[in-house]
């Protein structure tokens, strides 16, 4: 059992992509804790996307042991997700540190989530150390770096830590500065146990593996812990701390990071940011901000071969075992059969469970165009929450809409402000704040509609700035909107896969988008298709699928011309009939480009 005044708990928070995972691995380097043999670059991202990616997903835990002035230290560092979608692995691994070290890349500066990481830090009292990273780029700004630092967090500009992650320039400093100006853990060993779980995964052999903080008190093998949000009691099999891999051992006292495995079979038993206590000697209160993962985007999957519903039920059910922000419930569409719902935290989160689906289980599936969740007020007084268009409500019997907002945080080069402004503007942004950070960066705080945001506002600003700009976003509020459900009829058959709700000063845009990308996809038919796009019954966007045509004159060599044109009266009634008793085949193509053409609007 450590003393605690030698245990460090820290977290990495930075902008994506500023040298997180890199920094991890050299300080994983300097205190040895894995074999020369088994050294790789991202150590810490396991997963197979974010090393392709260049992100981290899953937060991930690793004890470290370090020797300063002759004493033995241990330092369990939790490495942070940089990208807005997974800021809720960020928030729940601060509240198991007591510091961070908040990197800025030298070469970029302060930017949009380095700003928002800060915030969520400061939130939690916890002790800021500055790092500035990339220090040997040929284009690395240190000394406007240190001055953002100075100006935009009030940070001091002496007390960063200049480092090269890359090159392992500075490393030794930043050591020192981990253990000189990060505070021990507090709590009482004494106390009854108070553990924060702050995550989970899922072991095919020993079941639910829980990640903890042990604030006070110790947790034993053998113990009997209750989840204090649930109420689940479990008696403890194993505890031990992390490395790569699991390290058992016999106790986890106050202060310290570790993992215990007790037998639960199914993650739903564990809820991220509960409190595990002891059965006999229980706590009187949880640790305070426990808040469940809440959804804010939505999409329907749907198996491109109908008898693979049961494979992809199974996907989504291991899926979610490791992935606790994933939300999925049965749904049914007339054109496309049976799939599911499924609540993402954002965009690039729908992406990344789309391409685990392909890649891990070899699933093809159909995707519908994300959507966000609207408040509806029926006359009758009821409010209900509709996130799929498939449930929206008739017109008729709506009060009022309400639409999600979120708060945007944009740093941009100056040199683009005006594409900038000019985009929010397009999304129904209002402006809050406008200021210079110096003489080359702008920050700019617009209020814009969720739904404006979860499509394609990364890729445009991205565009419209040349790669330079970046931005954050938190949800704010419901304000009342002018929502309408357009729905797709083909042939005058209405496709639910495709129906959408959108703006009502979009909706023709998107209708227009989507019924010209289908005449592309359909193939003809033996007879003309109408493809129309309408709000109730009011038809807002309309396209034609030309029928192909056969040359039913060609056997008629001379004679009167009425017996041609009694060919093509016969073939036009037919056609007419066709038309009524036909159905029109649409191409699995022809979705996967819909949706596409629907998010790039």
């Amino acid at each position: 059992m450590i003393d605690k005044e030698f245990i460090r708990n820290f977290s990495i928070i930075a902008h994506i992509d500023h040298g997180k995972s890199t920094l991890a691995d050299r300080l994983i380097e300097i205190t040895k804790a894995i074999d020369d043999r088994k050294k790789k670059d991202q150590i810490l991202d396991t997963m197979d996307i974010e090393r392709e990616r260049g992100i981290t997903i899953k937060a991930q835990t690793i004890k470290l042991e370090y020797n300063y002035n002759g004493k033995l230290y241990e330092l369990n560092l939790i490495d942070t997700p940089g990208h807005v979608d997974f800021s809720y692995e960020v928030s729940r691994a601060l509240m198991a540190c007591e510091g961070v070290l908040l990197l800025v890349d030298a070469s970029q500066g302060i930017e949009a989530q380095t700003l928002a990481h800060f915030y969520s830090a400061l939130e939690h009292n916890l002790e800021i150390v500055p790092v500035v990273n990339k220090i040997d780029l040929p284009n690395a700004d240190i000394e406007r770096t240190l001055n953002q630092i100075e100006r935009e967090l009030a940070l001091d500009r002496k007390d960063a830590v200049l480092v090269s992650a890359k090159k392992g320039i500075g490393i030794d400093a930043l050591m020192k500065a981990i253990i000189e100006k990060i505070p021990a853990p507090k709590g009482d060993i004494n106390n009854p146990l108070k553990a924060l779980v702050y995550d989970a995964y899922y072991d095919d052999y020993r079941g639910v593996v829980v990640l903890i903080r042990v604030f006070d008190g110790i947790i034993t093998k053998g113990m009997k812990i209750r989840f204090m949000q649930t109420g689940f009691e479990h008696e403890v099999e194993e505890v031990g701390f992390l490395r790569i891999g699991n390290i058992p051992t016999n106790d986890l006292s106050s202060g310290e990071v570790g993992y215990l495995i007790a037998n639960i079979k199914s993650l739903e038993n564990v809820k991220i940011g509960d409190t595990i206590t002891s059965v006999d000697n229980p706590a009187t209160e949880p640790v305070p901000g426990f808040r469940d993962v809440k959804s804010f985007v939505f999409a329907s999957v749907y198996p491109s071969d109908s008898t693979e519903y049961s494979k992809l039920k199974e996907s989504l059910q291991k899926l979610k075992i490791n992935d606790a922000a994933l939300t999925f419930e049965p749904e049914t569409s007339i054109a496309l059969g049976a799939g599911f719902r499924c609540g993402f935290l954002g965009l690039l989160h729908f992406e990344i469970i789309q391409e685990r689906l392909s890649r891990e289980f070899d699933l093809n599936v159909i995707v519908t165009t994300p959507t966000v969740e609207y408040k509806v007020l029926l006359k009758n007084g009821e409010e209900i929450l509709v996130e799929s268009p498939i449930k929206f409500p008739d017109p008729s019997k709506i009060e009022k809409i309400y639409e999600p907002l979120s708060r945007v945080t944009i740093f941009s080069p100056k040199d683009y402000i005006g594409n900038v402004i000019t985009l929010c503007q397009e999304k129904r942004g209002v402006q809050e704040h406008m200021h210079y950070i110096d003489d080359k960066m702008v920050e700019l705080i617009y209020t814009i509609p969720l739904a404006e945001v979860i499509y394609d506002f990364h890729d445009k600003i991205k565009s419209i700035s040349k790669g330079y700009a970046t931005f954050d976003y938190d949800i704010t509020d419901f304000q009342e909107s002018d929502i309408v459900k357009v729905d797709i009829y083909i042939n005058k058959n209405k496709v639910d896969a495709f129906s959408f709700l959108t703006h009502s000063s979009t909706a023709y845009q998107k209708s227009k988008a989507i019924v010209e990308k289908l005449k592309e996809m359909i193939p003809k038919h033996l007879f003309k298709i109408p493809i129309q796009a309408s709000i109730g019954s009011k038809v807002i966007a309309r396209e034609d699928i030309s029928a192909l045509r056969k040359d039913v004159t060609a056997k008629c060599y001379g004679g009167d011309i009425t017996r041609k044109r009694k060919l093509l009266e016969k073939q036009k009634e037919g056609k007419k009939k066709m038309q009524m008793i036909g159905k029109v085949e649409i191409p699995q193509e022809a979705f996967l480009s819909v949706f596409k053409a629907d998010m790039n609007q």
